[in-house]
């Protein structure tokens, strides 16, 4: 019998993938994860991550972690909606292919997708490539940026084991953002996903995101 084509095998599967689950119906954008993000990676093994010109006309700053927002709906059944967005750490990466020297690279002992400063040169391809935007160019550096899942502290022995988890995680006072392993049937975030329906940002492009969402409840207008 004839092989496929290498080209068309499907990327492989991992048996751990750590990820995050974000809850929109709790997240009230108070950007506690944003700055939580900014402050234990501009100290870590990811920063400095300066701000350049941070209070001029032109502010211009490297953040691995953004909340956008919006209004959704028409009155009087109207909502703001506060959406987070980091690297959602993909089992199909297109920002790794793209790279020229290998500085981008996905971990297969937990899925974690992660730049080597040592070796990016800062071309910026796998901003090109990442649909989600969620690449930044520290410009002080000349180096990708993105999220690491803090690396750095989930796996610090230092740390007590409750507080093994990103930043973000930790600083979110409505317990929007969960931490896990998706791949892992009985952990919390496999079990939200499930219950709630969780699911992924812009499967279209076929990425196979490994952070999930989990959607808003629709109110009635008689709740008003």
């Amino acid at each position: 019998m004839t092989q496929p084509a290498k080209a068309l095998a499907k990327p492989e599967t991992l048996a751990k993938q750590l990820a995050l689950v974000i809850d929109l119906n709790v997240c009230v954008g108070c950007h506690a994860c944003v700055t939580s993000c900014k402050q234990w990676n501009t100290s870590g093994s990811a920063g400095p991550l300066a701000d350049l010109n941070a209070y001029g006309s032109n502010p211009n700053g490297t953040f691995f972690n953004r909340v956008q927002t919006w209004e959704a709906g028409e009155y009087p059944v109207s909502d703001t909606i506060h959406f987070p967005k980091s690297c959602l750490h993909c089992e199909d990466p297109p920002c790794v292919p793209v790279c020229p020297t290998g500085a981008s690279y996905k971990r297969k002992e937990d899925g974690i997708v992660l730049v080597d400063y040592d070796r990016c040169i800062g071309c910026k391809y796998c901003a090109w490539a990442c649909p989600y935007g969620a690449r930044e160019i520290d410009e002080k550096r000349q180096v990708m940026t993105k999220c690491t899942l803090c690396v750095d502290r989930i796996y610090d022995e230092k740390l007590a084991p409750e507080d093994r988890k990103p930043a973000c995680v930790m600083a979110c006072p409505t317990n929007a953002r969960l931490f896990g392993d998706v791949k892992d049937p009985e952990s919390e975030v496999s079990k939200a996903i499930r219950e709630r329906g969780g699911y992924e940002l812009m499967p279209e492009w076929e990425t196979r995101p490994a952070n999930r969402y989990l959607p808003r409840l629709i109110r009635d207008a008689q709740e008003f």
